[in-house]
């Protein structure tokens, strides 16, 4: 990722025992915001890595899309949602 962009977290414990991880990504040029579930305890530095690799993931499926054939083969997570802001 690149240093511009910031990353801020909100956490609320749900009945279900989980965590729901509500995050933004500052940036600039392209604001996001996203929910995480998380199953088990997490220090918030893991909390935040594991929300930059699955967004870097995300980027590198969209940067490998055929352009003749533009339908991103996404892998569903029902643990991670991702929104423009």
């Amino acid at each position: 990722m690149e240093s511009a962009e910031k990353i801020r977290i909100t956490s609320k414990a749900l009945a279900s025992g989980n965590h729901q991880v509500k995050f933004f990504v500052e940036d600039e040029q392209r604001p996001q915001y996203g929910y995480l579930l998380v199953t088990e305890p997490k220090p918030v530095g893991e909390i935040i890595e594991q929300i930059k690799a699955k967004l870097e993931s995300r980027k590198a499926k969209m940067g490998n899309l055929n352009p003749f054939f533009p339908v991103a083969p996404m892998e569903d997570d029902p643990n991670f949602y991702l929104f423009s802001a």
